[in-house]
Order: structure tokens, then sequence, then C-alpha cells
């Protein structure tokens, strides 16, 4: 989801939720401690010089258990953040603490934001020597002669 997308969404919503992938909730008073931008610059492992933007906002829980975050705030703290630090129209990442810190991509489902589970990737495939699947090969391409039991044969 683009910072534009949840900026649509939140004026017509009465309560801000996130929900992780497994259907649990974060605590519906939790605190949006950071929004800004990460710009990270990185070379792959096949040479190539890559540059990736995110907006990050960072979720906490605190012993304010009657904090409710509002859609109005929400919007508000990201307008800010936009006036004060330039951050672009771009994919936001959201970094959530259950057992550590974890990343998490956005998304919407209608009712709630969903925290979706992030992977690793390889981005130069093609310069890692791993093929890209598995070769499949019949039953019958195996070579016969190596050691195989046979009923009565005693080997098992």
């Amino acid at each position: 989801m683009k910072l534009s997308e949840i900026k649509a969404i939140l004026p017509t919503l009465e309560n801000v939720a996130f929900q992780l992938e497994d259907g649990t909730f974060v605590p519906e008073y939790f605190h949006v401690t950071e929004v800004g931008q990460i710009n990270k610059n990185f070379i792959d492992c096949g040479g190539t010089i890559r540059n990736e933007k995110v907006v990050n906002f960072q979720l906490w829980n605190a012993d304010d258990y009657e904090h409710r975050l509002k859609p109005n705030k929400l919007l508000s703290i990201i307008e800010l953040s936009e006036k004060h630090l330039g951050i672009e129209d771009v994919e936001i990442e959201v970094e959530y603490q259950a057992g550590t810190i974890g990343k998490y991509d956005l998304e919407f489902n209608g009712e709630n934001f969903v925290l979706k589970n992030k992977l690793t990737a390889c981005l130069a495939e093609d310069a890692c020597g791993i093929p890209s699947q598995k070769p499949k090969i019949q039953l019958t391409q195996l070579n016969s002669n190596t050691n195989t039991c046979t009923p009565g044969g005693g080997c098992c």
C-alpha cells in the first residue's frame, strides 16, 4: 500500500485497527511512534547497485491501555511528516514488535489494515547459481544398476 492510499482510506474510518495475517490484532491501545522515509542503498549479490525507498510506520504497545489512535490523528501525523521530512508517495512498511521487531507490508481488507509478512529474496537469481526450479526426472530414468532391495533379497 502506498502512502496516498492510506491517506485516502483514513477519512472513511471511525477507528484504526491493525491485524496480523494470522487474524490476531495489534492491541487497540497501540501508538504510532514513528513515521518517516527509509532509503536503502545496497549492492545485490549479482553486483547491481540498488536504491529502495519505503515510508516507515512504527507501531508500539505501551501500558497506556486507554489510548486509541483515531484516523484523523494518524492522518495529521502523516501530513506533518510529509511537510517536514519530504516523504514520498511510496510503499509503506510497518515495524511491529512481536517477540522481535518485524517488518511488514501493509494492505487494507475493507475494515482493518493488515500487516502482511515480508519475505527475503535473491534479487539477482541469475547470478546466484541457484536453479530456478529443481530438475524433474522420471523414475524410469534412474539407473537400475544401483543397489536396490528386492523382496526376499535380505537387504532390509
